[in-house]
């Protein structure tokens, strides 16, 4: 057996844990555990008791059918709080040989980070996009080049310390470690995109339950991430209130019936049954469910291309839009988004070159944890290649752990969390 990457998605509506066998850089899914996710509000710990209860039902299922014990994750993270900026940074090399040395790459990244953020944030992704040695542009790897000035183009992204520290702070009191927390859009990134639509331009918005997650990468790699609050849930919402049924049933009606376009003629005849909150059952147009859903879809589509036409990047995304996340699957949507803002759309579909159980995260929603898995390989890769420390400020600014869990205290309290769990 290889080693053992664990993939821990905490969303708002649901916590995936993705266990999988990586030998040679082959990914083989061995274990998958699903629980409802209970304590979080837009991708946010709202009740640390509730999400740490969500995790441990996720963490136990996987661990039984991977007959394996969990012990680190790659954790995502999401919700209102994240922010993202570009920076570059500059330094000299002075060396009489002028060979650019790992030391310069990590000294420039440092220059480039160097950017002022709020006391109660804390940064989570420090990704470089290029670098330039005199002047020189598009080099991924300058180490070994000669040259006298370094450039760096970096994408930082940065999260509420308190939302981070949450998140690790639940899956730490089940007696796991957090080996990195990553952005939810970029581990999806990893599932749904292909290198020419990285390289082209393209937009990912990940559609959740409680979040609208969107990162656009162009010349292969993230240039632009946002966040919104605004997903799959108030849309639910929205047809509970407008045809006065329970939230278990209009996110039935949701699933079944998906988008009836009001352009469609037959969508006034057409009716659907559905059980009212009196428990009756009553016959309504799929008019009226397309008069309640699109409103809230134009809403949603309308600030996410919003946000995308305000950094400038609208021209930018020749490939398009792909759609992912449990609200991608909605009936009609890439239609609809492709028709309103005449632009390629496409649903994400999962990678290739995942082997073992992967009928059981064939969905789109499985998307962010089969990309935390991806991510993970290429970053150990990384890291294999170049060194700890430069590996982990590529991909992750910092490996972050809970104060609680450090040194032989934490190992005790985790072999006594185990011991308890049985």
């Amino acid at each position: 057996m290889g080693e053992i990457i664990v993939g821990l998605d905490i969303g708002t509506t649901k916590v995936v844990a993705l266990v999988c066998n990586v030998e040679d850089g082959n990914i083989e899914i061995i274990g998958m555990g699903k629980a409802p996710s209970r304590g979080l509000e837009k991708g946010v710990v709202v009740d640390i008791g509730e999400t740490t209860a969500s995790i441990k039902r996720a963490i136990e299922e996987a661990e039984n059918m991977a007959d394996v014990e969990i012990e680190h994750v790659f954790a995502g993270i999401a919700g209102r709080h994240i922010s993202s900026v570009n920076n570059s940074g500059t330094v000299s090399i002075s060396r009489d040989s002028r060979i650019i040395a790992l030391e310069d790459v990590q000294r420039v990244i440092d220059n480039a980070q160097a950017v002022q953020i709020s006391p109660d944030s804390q940064l989570i992704h420090v990704i470089p996009r290029q670098y330039i040695v005199d002047g020189q542009e598009g080099i991924t790897d300058p180490v070994g080049m000669t040259g006298t000035r370094l450039e760096v183009d970096v994408h930082i992204v940065t999260g509420s310390i308190t939302a981070v520290h949450n998140i690790i702070r639940c899956v730490n009191n089940v007696g796991i470690e957090v080996d990195q927390i990553v952005l939810q859009p970029l581990a999806s990134s990893y599932a749904v995109l292909n290198e020419a639509e990285k390289e082209l331009g393209v937009a990912l918005m990940d559609i959740g339950g409680g979040t609208t997650d969107i990162a656009i990468f162009r010349d292969g790699d993230i240039w632009f991430s946002k966040i919104l609050p605004i997903a799959g849930e108030h849309i639910t919402n929205d047809i509970a209130v407008g045809l006065k049924v329970s939230y278990e049933e209009a996110d039935r009606i949701k699933i079944q019936e998906g988008l009836p376009r009001l352009t469609d003629e037959s969508a006034e005849e057409e009716r659907i049954e559905i059980t009212t909150l009196a428990e009756e059952k009553k016959l309504i147009s799929k008019r009226k469910l397309a008069k309640i859903i699109e409103p809230r879809l134009e809403e949603l589509f309308d600030l996410a291309m919003g946000e995308i036409e305000d950094v400038g990047y609208r021209d930018l995304i020749p490939a398009g839009i792909v759609l992912t996340g449990g609200t991608s699957l909605l009936k009609g949507l890439p239609e609809f988004v492709s028709e309103r803002y005449d632009i390629a759309v496409r649903r994400g579909r999962n990678p290739t070159g995942i082997h073992g159980l992967r009928d059981i995260v064939e969905s789109p929603i499985y998307s962010t944890v089969i990309g935390l898995v991806k991510y993970s390989v290429v970053s150990k890769e990384y890291i294999h290649r170049f060194g700890n420390q430069r590996g982990v400020r590529q991909w992750g600014g910092a490996r972050l752990q809970g104060d609680g869990w450090k040194g032989l205290f934490g190992r005790l309290m985790r072999w006594l969390n185990r011991f308890l769990r049985g």
